[in-house]
């Protein structure tokens, strides 16, 4: 073998292998994401019961009933369709009515939305971009017309 088919080979091996690793680390990626879905999405898509998804939009004014042993039931909405959310432990300081929130978990087959992760947002400036965009889409949610606490007008 000459010096430039080593070359070649060696050349022709390490892009075979780069490639192997790039295709490895993006299919690593693509199962590690979790796609958001607001209410209407989740209804019209008809998602099976115990499908883990991702559940955001507004936590519903006058929805949230705590119990015994950290329940918590409340009502996830984007101002078109409603998801009632049971979830069992400590919810974030910022979680309240009117506010913006992202939950994890599963569809049980009554409909009811049982959380494994509730997320709310940190500041009085930010919203998820995937809520933003739902409730934009719905016409509830405009630029600069946010109040403190989530609430839109």
């Amino acid at each position: 073998m000459t010096r430039k088919q080593r070359r070649l080979v060696l050349i022709g091996t390490s892009l075979g292998v780069l490639a192997i690793a790039l295709a490895l680390v993006l299919s690593a990626l693509r199962q590690s994401i979790v796609f958001f879905n607001s209410p209407t999405d989740i209804v019209e898509q008809h998602v099976a019961p115990g499908t883990r998804i991702r559940l955001g939009g507004l936590v519903k004014p006058g929805s949230i009933k705590r119990g015994d042993d950290l329940r918590i039931a409340f009502a996830v909405t984007d101002g078109k369709t409603d998801i009632p959310v049971a979830y069992q432990g400590i919810v974030p300081d910022l979680f309240r009515e009117g506010q913006g929130v992202v939950v994890e978990g599963q569809v049980e087959p009554g409909g009811t939305f049982k959380a494994d992760t509730v997320l709310a947002k940190h500041d009085e400036n930010y919203m998820p971009r995937e809520v933003a965009d739902a409730l934009k889409k719905t016409g509830r949610w405009q630029e600069g017309v946010e109040k403190a606490g989530g609430a839109t007008k």
